[in-house]
């Protein structure tokens, strides 16, 4: 019988077991842990038991308990005693988080619709299905030079892919091959000028370390994905590869002496592309339906 052994997903003891390991931290460990991990429990303590929590209360317009957030002011108070800066991102979301179940807390509404989307209309809605459609494989370049800009908004659009529990895990290594001529080769198909590597700082993970190993690997696929659709909408093309052996992993670790917490994952190779592939054709929609219910 076929087994998934990526779908190692815990009991709902162990799950229990764990969460209340998450919630039993002393403020001393708190302030003597790696600033990597408690920016990262930060970011997933206040997702878990503030913002789901927020936003339920707010679109059911039901009173949240007035204690909803006193976990996630003790972990800023901690951020404080840690003088970490209150301008990082997850400080001040988790801010507004607090501000708005304080409202909730006393009956008060919280008005959500600053963060309303724009309205995507019918030529964005074209726009977007033609670079998910028009996206290809390319292994030809040009030898024109990709500035760090652009690479920068393509890596940037990395990020902003879904993320389990948002302890934002994905980090970067990015390479140009005329700097680094050779050290690439080894892969099954023709690389290209830049190869930007996506990665998983692994420290994140102990924010949430009943998280499968299965969505572990989705989020760098998700940021895999934003990266190759963001550098078609740049004007790049480029193509999305793995990494044929650990050897080839061992080499770019030592080369760039990553240290052991940061997983390489997989790799885009980008540029301006001098090639024009037919398109892989697909199959119906609806053969690929295994049921409606």
């Amino acid at each position: 019988m076929f087994r998934d052994t990526s779908m190692d997903y815990y009991t709902k003891e162990e799950v229990a077991e764990l969460w209340n390991r998450n919630m039993s931290f002393t403020d001393e460990e708190l302030l003597d842990m790696d600033e990597t991990e408690f920016r990262a429990r930060v970011r997933e303590r206040s997702h878990h038991t503030l913002e789901i929590q927020v936003y339920y209360a707010a679109y059911r317009n039901k009173v949240l308990k007035k204690e909803q957030a006193d976990y996630t002011k003790r972990l800023l108070r901690i951020w404080k005693e840690r003088v970490l800066s209150e301008e990082l991102p997850e400080y001040k979301y988790a801010s507004f988080l607090i501000e708005a179940a304080d409202a909730l807390s006393r009956g008060e509404k919280v008005d959500l619709m600053p963060y309303k989307p724009t309205p995507v209309t019918k030529e964005m809605e074209s726009h977007f299905f033609t670079i998910l459609k028009e996206r290809r494989s390319v292994r030809e370049f040009t030898d024109e030079d990709v500035p760090d800009e652009v690479l920068e908004k393509i890596l940037d659009a990395g990020l902003w892919a879904a993320h389990g529990c948002n302890v934002q895990s994905i980090r970067y290594v990015i390479v140009r091959e005329k700097n680094e001529p050779g050290l690439f080769k080894g892969s099954d198909v023709p690389g290209g000028p830049i190869h930007l590597v996506i990665c998983q700082d692994m420290r994140c993970y102990r924010a949430n370390c009943f998280t499968p190993v299965r969505n572990q690997l989705l989020d760098a696929g998700a940021a895999g994905q934003n990266i190759v659709l963001a550098a078609h909408a740049a004007g790049l093309e480029g193509v999305w590869l793995t990494f044929p052996n650990q050897e080839f992993c061992d080499r770019l670790r030592e080369k760039f002496n990553l240290p052991e917490y940061i997983r390489l994952v997989t790799y885009v190779d980008v540029g301006y592309g001098d090639q024009t592939p037919h398109p892989p054709l697909r199959g119906d929609v609806k053969d690929a339906i295994l049921g409606r219910f």
